[in-house]
């Protein structure tokens, strides 16, 4: 069973892929709210750097550090580089990641810097990402930087 902020950053992904994006999504909670939601936008928005993590950190805007401290980032997807170096400057605690078999990022960093993470290889992330990567191979890899 997924959890509502599981679900929702599953929700976050869908609205991105229905947008013609990369179905990645993510929300940040506060002591059981959601402050900040988001989904890739690298192609809606023309952006390089929107992924869902980013996305969500900035429809959360400014916080207090002590907000931040006191968060989990739910994610579809392992975070890539970018994504977990804002998890790591913000202060985030903990990381719920929907998947990392379609793509692992830098959960190995995440750890070594004491950065909480459950893994949950949800069915629903997996295929996502499958989907997608099938169907667009030059836009995920562009996403990712290869």
């Amino acid at each position: 069973m997924v959890d509502e902020f599981m679900q929702a950053a599953i929700d976050e992904a869908r609205k991105g892929l229905a947008k013609g994006g990369i179905p990645i999504g993510s929300v940040i909670v506060h002591q059981g709210r959601i402050i900040g939601r988001g989904h890739n936008q690298r192609v809606q928005q023309g952006s390089a750097i929107l992924h869902g993590e980013m996305a969500a950190f900035e429809n959360a805007g400014r916080q207090p550090a002590k907000v931040y401290q006191e968060s989990v980032i739910y994610t579809t997807l392992s975070p890539c580089s970018m994504c977990s170096g804002a998890i790591l400057l913000y202060g985030i605690p903990q990381v719920v990641i929907g998947e990392n078999q379609t793509f692992m990022g830098e959960e190995a960093l995440l750890r070594e810097r004491g950065v909480m993470l459950s893994v949950r290889q949800d069915q629903t992330c997996i295929g996502l990402m499958e989907d997608f990567i099938a169907a667009n191979p030059e836009l995920w890899y562009e996403d990712i930087g290869v």
